[in-house]
């Protein structure tokens, strides 16, 4: 059973009845507006979020631009179901790198039904490796997410406190972990993750902007799995990660 997020305003014949065909398969549907408290009150991560979308969901652009960022940290798909009209006005606020998929009506409830359920089946046949990005650079975390969130889930912290938040919550497979940021910086934060029980054998590897012995030197004691420069080649990026899980799965 998959969780679905149904964002919708009002209550019409054509939701209540996606509704009811989607739940036809035992998933769970969360339905609320496109309402800043109303999709900070949800508590169950969702599996995949539907926007049915009116002519005046335009409107709700800061409720939509709240549920955008939510959706990229972590890794939600957003389905539009609509007008082409009505969805090429929330497409920008939306943004390409959120959305799954666009449905255009007019369409049968029952077909995207179906289409829901094969999209959550085969999310859930395709168990995808979770890497932890921290930095405190909105742009290095959008690049990163664009870089590997196809291959990898990929979940975003922008501070070392909401990083150590989110590894008490739940554990991923790397951690890649910016050097250098305020408040708590990197080796902080790898300090924290060698000293909790929970999470001390997570793998880190630090993002740095610095090629120097001294940065080196200066966490070796706290085991990072290594060092990423980020002025690297993207290719060489998606490789060095794609090569630390080819050689964890190796060494088993």
């Amino acid at each position: 059973m998959a969780n679905v997020l149904v964002i919708r305003e009002g209550r019409k014949y054509l939701t209540t009845s996606l509704i009811e065909y989607i739940q036809s398969y035992d998933h769970k549907i969360i339905e609320i507006e496109p309402d800043m408290r109303e999709i900070a009150a949800v508590q169950e991560t969702p599996d995949i979020c539907l926007i049915i979308v009116e002519s005046t969901m335009s409107d709700k652009s800061q409720a939509l631009v709240y549920l955008r960022d939510i959706a990229i940290e972590k890794d939600i798909p957003i389905f539009l179901l609509g007008y082409p009209i009505d969805i090429e006005g929330i497409r920008g606020i939306i943004t390409e790198a959120a959305i799954e998929e666009e449905i255009f009506r007019p369409f049968d409830v029952k077909d995207i039904a179906a289409r829901v359920n094969e999209y959550l089946e085969e999310k859930s046949n395709v168990i995808k490796k979770k890497i932890l990005v921290v930095d405190d650079s909105g742009v290095m975390l959008r690049n990163v997410k664009n870089l590997l969130g196809e291959k990898y889930q990929v979940i975003l912290a922008n501070s070392g406190a909401m990083a150590v938040k989110y590894l008490s919550l739940d554990k991923p497979d790397l951690v890649l972990l910016d050097y250098e940021m305020p408040v708590i910086n990197g080796k902080q934060v790898l300090e924290i993750v060698r000293t909790e029980q929970d999470f001390m054998g997570v793998p880190v590897i630090f993002l740095t902007g610095r090629n120097d012995r001294n940065t080196i030197m200066d966490v070796m004691g706290l085991k990072p799995e290594g060092y990423l420069l980020k002025s690297m080649s993207s290719d060489a990026f998606v490789q060095a990660i794609d090569d630390f899980f080819e050689k964890k799965k190796v060494l088993g």
